[in-house]
C-alpha cells in the first residue's frame, strides 16, 4: 500500500515506530563504530597510507548510507522525502563499493585483481548512483540487479582472499553477505506487517558483520 501522497509506502504507527528505532540505534552505532575505528587508526603504529585511506572510504560511505536512510524512512512525505529517496538509494552503491574497498586495496595488496576488482564495483556503483539519482522508477530492477550483484561480485576473488583474511573475517563477509541478500527478500515481501522494519534490521545486521570483518582484519 502507498501513501496517497507522493507514491510512498503507506506504514501504520507501529510500523513507523519499530522501523524508526531501527534507524536510531544503526545510525547510533554506525557513529560510535567510525569513532571507535577512527582513534584505532590515529593511534596505531606503521599503518599503511593506504590502509588508512581505504577505510576512511569504508566509514564514510557506512555512515552516509545509515543517515541517509535514516533521514528518507523518518521523514514525512512530500517533495523532501522524494529527494531523500533519491540519495538514499544511491548511498546504497556508495556504500557497498566502499565496503569492497579494504578488502581490495588492503587485503589484496600486490595482486591486479584487487585493484581490478576495486576499479570495477567502483565504476559499477557510480553508474547505479547515476540511474538513482536521475532515473529512480525507470530501472527499478536493474538497480536491484546491481546491488545483488556488486554484493556478490566478492566471488570473483574468493581464492586470494582466503589465502590472505583470517577465518573469522571471512566468516563475517560471508555472514553478512546471507544477512544483505535474504534482507532483500522481506523488503520486496510489501505486503508482510513491518516487513520494512525487518529489511533494515536485517541491513543493520550485515553491517555490523561487515565492519566487524573489517576491525579484525585492518585495524591493529
Amino acid at each position: 500500500m502507498t501513501s496517497p501522497d507522493g507514491g510512498f509506502p503507506d506504514y501504520s504507527p507501529s510500523e513507523r515506530r519499530a522501523d524508526a528505532l531501527i534507524h536510531i540505534v544503526g545510525v547510533t552505532a554506525g557513529l560510535l563504530g567510525a569513532a571507535w575505528m577512527s582513534i584505532e587508526i590515529i593511534e596505531a603504529d606503521g599503518l599503511p597510507a593506504r590502509t588508512a585511506w581505504s577505510l576512511a572510504t569504508y566509514g564514510l560511505g557506512l555512515i552516509g548510507m545509515l543517515v541517509m536512510s535514516a533521514s528518507y524512512n523518518m521523514a514525512r512525505p512530500g517533495p523532501r522525502k522524494a529527494l531523500l529517496r533519491r540519495l538514499d538509494h544511491a548511498m546504497i552503491f556508495v556504500m557497498i563499493a566502499g565496503t569492497y574497498t579494504p578488502f581490495t586495496l588492503s587485503g589484496l595488496e600486490g595482486r591486479p585483481e584487487g585493484l581490478l576488482l576495486c576499479a570495477a564495483v567502483w565504476s559499477v556503483a557510480a553508474v547505479g548512483v547515476l540511474l538513482k539519482l536521475f532515473f529512480l522508477h525507470r530501472f527499478e530492477r536493474l538497480g536491484l540487479v546491481l546491488y545483488l550483484g556488486l554484493g556478490w561480485a566478492v566471488v570473483t576473488v574468493a581464492g586470494p582472499l582466503s589465502t590472505r583474511l583470517s577465518g573469522t573475517a571471512l566468516w563475517l563477509l560471508a555472514i553478512g553477505g546471507v544477512l544483505y541478500t535474504f534482507g532483500v527478500i522481506f523488503h520486496l515481501l510489501q505486503r508482510m506487517p513491518y516487513h520494512n522494519a525487518v529489511w533494515h534490521f536485517m541491513v543493520l545486521a550485515a553491517a555490523v558483520c561487515h565492519f566487524s570483518a573489517v576491525m579484525v582484519e585492518f585495524v591493529p
